[in-house]
């Protein structure tokens, strides 16, 4: 993302319509954000349920666990959280959490290292995205060490696609999309205060689920490599 080359967080970074623009989907370089409006906005004041964090705008799903739980304010980072969800849900055609309202509840589950649910069939892409969700800032790429690693993966993939036309590999998803949404799974920006979240933290399995994932497709990328 070219505004953190200039020390630019966007603080509200998913993918309602005007957030994301392209006028041709195919080529990479065509692709933009926009919606800057909360980083000149004053909604981002006092809490009044607790005066010594700050309120927070966005929509919850897209929101990093250490924003949520004023444990740190918006940065980079918290950036990079907020595309790991997008490319979740490009990858997967899936909402974050679509069948639960958005509340305090699960502002509270995120906290405590909920994160979206990986198909049983996912793209190697997905170790990538759950490096973004990782709930300790530090260990989150930064947005240059993902431009590179979408850049190998598209290599990657292309060589996958010329192994396809020989061999029967499949890494991808089928996803039926006929998914129901709840009535309170808001999609849309709004001011939230949430109050007494706990410090944000992975779930048990996370670093074993991430590792298993990783050696599984590096399994599969060395087989289509030596084939």
């Amino acid at each position: 993302m070219e505004i953190h080359k200039l020390d630019i967080v966007h603080q509200d970074f998913h993918p309602h319509p005007g957030n994301i623009l392209s006028y041709d989907f195919d080529d990479p370089d065509f692709i933009m954000i926009s919606d800057f409006e909360l980083i000149l906005s004053k909604l981002i004041g006092a809490n009044p349920n607790n005066p010594e964090k700050k309120n927070i705008f966005g929509v919850l799903p897209y929101i990093a666990p250490e924003v949520l739980s004023g444990d740190e304010e918006y940065t980079k980072a918290a950036d990079v959280y907020s595309f790991g969800i997008i490319a979740y849900e490009i990858v997967t055609g899936f909402h974050p959490y679509p069948d639960i309202p958005y509340d305090n509840d699960l502002a509270m589950k995120i906290c405590n290292g909920l994160r979206p649910k990986i198909p049983f069939r996912t793209p190697k892409l997905i170790t990538t995205i759950m490096r973004c969700w990782d709930a300790r800032v530090t260990r989150r790429p930064t947005f240059e060490e993902l431009r590179e690693e979408l850049w190998k993966y598209y290599d990657d993939y292309y060589n996958y696609l010329e192994y396809k036309k020989n061999k029967d590999l499949e890494i991808g998803i089928q996803t039926p999309l006929n998914y129901q949404t709840h009535p309170q799974a808001i999609y849309t920006s709004r001011l939230l205060n949430f109050s007494k979240l706990p410090r944000p933290k992975n779930k048990e399995n996370f670093e074993k689920e991430l590792k298993e994932l990783t050696e599984s497709f590096s399994h599969i990328i060395t087989k289509i490599q030596l084939n």
